[in-house]
């Protein structure tokens, strides 16, 4: 078993890879490239980011949470390589020197490799890009300028080459792993090895490794299967495959429902949005997870797969209780489908910090309002039960009544009927149920043209 990849340029074999070593403890370890550093060793500050480049674009990911299989036939380059072969700096490189962008420095290699992929794309959104890269001595006003101030500047040839590098194939299965290139050859698999673990993007079982110390014994690499990354668009609706990157769903997303467009800029990070995958977001089946709130409120269905057998559930019917799905032993998500439908979505993430914090509470509303009367509603929330769940007595509670203040009050007790959430170190049950019902209000004044999306506050 052996799998290849370029590394700053020079191409790497590696024989028989264990297949849950991260790519951060090989770089360190086995190469002596240790300008990648180890800051939280789960995804969260950025320290260890690495460009990861293919066909589809250059980008930013934490080599804490990135298994050395998922590296196959791609082109990755460490802090160590973002500058020229003849040592020319690159011109994210250069202007964080010139506008002081470093001080004790540790966090400064993770800084660069972002800025760099964010740079080889041409992006101008640097909050965003650099949310999940984080700094406790220099701030990041510096740093910001320093990105901004290397916008004009063309891509270097070595960056912009990576693109279209040529990788040697290399065989991708083993005794206890395959790297399936298509969903068929995934569900013949799988079907047999039902107890194995299927990995996207490896933002959560990640963890389960480095956090967890969790062995894995069987695991299905889902990155080859191109056929799980297509989004078809048609008359009826959307359907997204299981394997579409949470980056990928926002630019799909956004121009749709911009509510839940906006979710998904806030989802994790710049590094995890690029990593994360739709199915793997749904089949963990957290309470907290905060695509389903806004799928269930879209009407969504789920589509599974065993084998040549496929089914479709609505996706609220996915979600059992705590840590169950409506999942058989060897079945996978395939895809999402999303019913074409008037945009009448909004989604309300609330957490301690904006970016890069797992939800308190994260509700999806989307209420149909004809002649001044409620004709549909679809009211879901996660955070505040088990599993993802919809507010079926609360919706009930507003079906064929006047859209009006006096109706959205009248639900009051109807929150109880549907939710008793717990108290955790994120928030109080108190403060979910009551900011549950807050959030309807907040969605019945936008409604009316009130400015409720207020991020900062004035004199």
């Amino acid at each position: 078993m052996r799998i290849a990849f370029l590394l700053n340029g020079e191409t790497v074999t590696i024989d028989n890879p264990e297949p849950t070593r991260t790519l951060l403890d090989w770089l360190r370890e086995d190469r002596g490239l240790t300008g990648t550093k180890e800051g939280c060793n789960e995804g969260d500050c950025g320290a260890c980011t690495v460009m990861v480049t293919d066909a589809g674009g250059h980008r930013a990911l934490n080599a804490c949470i990135l298994f050395l299989p998922q590296l196959q036939g791609k082109v990755v380059r460490t802090v160590e390589g973002i500058a020229g072969p003849d040592g020319a700096l690159h011109p994210v490189q250069a202007a964080m020197v010139d506008h002081h962008g470093s001080q004790c420095g540790f966090c400064t290699p993770g800084f660069i490799v972002t800025m760099a992929a964010s740079h080889a794309e041409g992006r101008r959104d640097h909050d965003d890009a650099l949310a999940g890269n984080l700094c406790r001595c220099t701030g990041y006003a510096p740093i910001a300028r320093a990105a901004k101030a290397a916008e004009g500047s063309p891509v270097p040839d070595w960056i912009a080459a990576d693109r279209a590098a040529e990788v040697p194939a290399s065989g991708a299965e083993s005794g206890t792993w395959i790297a399936p290139v298509s969903a068929d050859a995934l569900a013949a698999w799988y079907a047999d090895h039902p107890d194995a673990t299927l990995i996207g993007g490896a933002t959560d079982v990640g963890l389960w490794v480095t956090k967890g110390l969790q062995e894995l014994t069987e695991i299905a690499f889902l990155g080859g299967c191109t056929d799980l990354r297509q989004v078809e668009k048609t008359d009826d609706g959307l359907r997204i495959g299981a394997a579409v990157t949470m980056s990928e769903m926002h630019a799909v997303i956004a121009p749709l429902y911009p509510s839940y467009g906006e979710l998904i800029r806030r989802y994790g990070s710049e590094q995890v949005r690029q990593a994360a995958t739709l199915g793997g977001n749904i089949a963990n089946g957290s309470p907290i997870g905060d695509n389903p709130p806004a799928l269930i409120a879209l009407g969504a269905r789920l589509h599974l797969r065993h084998g040549d057998v496929r089914r479709e559930i609505a996706i609220e019917d996915f979600f059992l209780d705590y840590g169950k799905q409506d999942r058989a032993p060897g079945e996978f998500v395939e895809a999402v489908t999303i019913p074409a439908q008037t945009d009448r979505l909004r989604v309300y993430k609330i957490s301690k910090r904006f970016d890069q914090d797992i939800s308190a509470v994260c509700g999806g509303f989307r209420i149909t309002v004809e002649d001044g009367v409620v004709r549909d509603a679809r009211i879901a929330f996660g955070g505040m039960a088990a599993t993802p769940k919809r507010a079926t007595a609360v919706e009930a509670g507003l079906m064929g009544q006047p859209w009006t203040h006096e109706t959205v009050a009248a639900t009051w007790d109807a929150w109880e009927a549907d939710f008793q959430p717990i108290s955790d170190m994120r928030a109080s049950a108190t403060y979910r149920l009551d900011t549950a019902r807050a959030l309807l209000t907040r969605y019945f004044l936008a409604d009316l043209g009130a400015e409720t999306d207020v991020l900062e506050v004035g004199p």
